[in-house]
């Protein structure tokens, strides 16, 4: 039984862009959460958590891009939250006494 056409993207460009940050923005956001966290906390707990708790989140990550009705503010969520990872990323690698 094929989809209802009302719930599918009319749009190429919308589907692309929900796509695209899913699979990418993504990844780049839980890549950046994870590179923080391991400045904030344990690394060695951190990368253990990486390998499971990272797929599960980029799997949300994906699944709430595809929910999104526009998939270019969905983009701009998700490089915000990456840019927000990096500047603790950032300061958490200048204010580490540990490293």
């Amino acid at each position: 039984m094929p989809a209802n056409k009302k719930y599918l993207t009319k749009l190429k460009s919308q589907r692309f862009a929900k796509i695209s940050a899913g699979l990418i923005g993504g990844y780049l956001v839980m890549e950046s959460l994870h590179i923080a966290l391991a400045f904030w906390v344990n690394h060695v707990h951190v990368l253990m958590t990486l390998r499971f708790g990272g797929f599960i989140l980029w799997s949300a990550l994906l699944i709430i891009a595809f929910l999104a009705k526009n998939g270019w503010k969905i983009w701009g969520i998700y490089l915000l939250l990456t840019l927000l990872f990096s500047i603790l990323f950032y300061f958490g690698k200048s204010y580490n006494p540990i490293i």
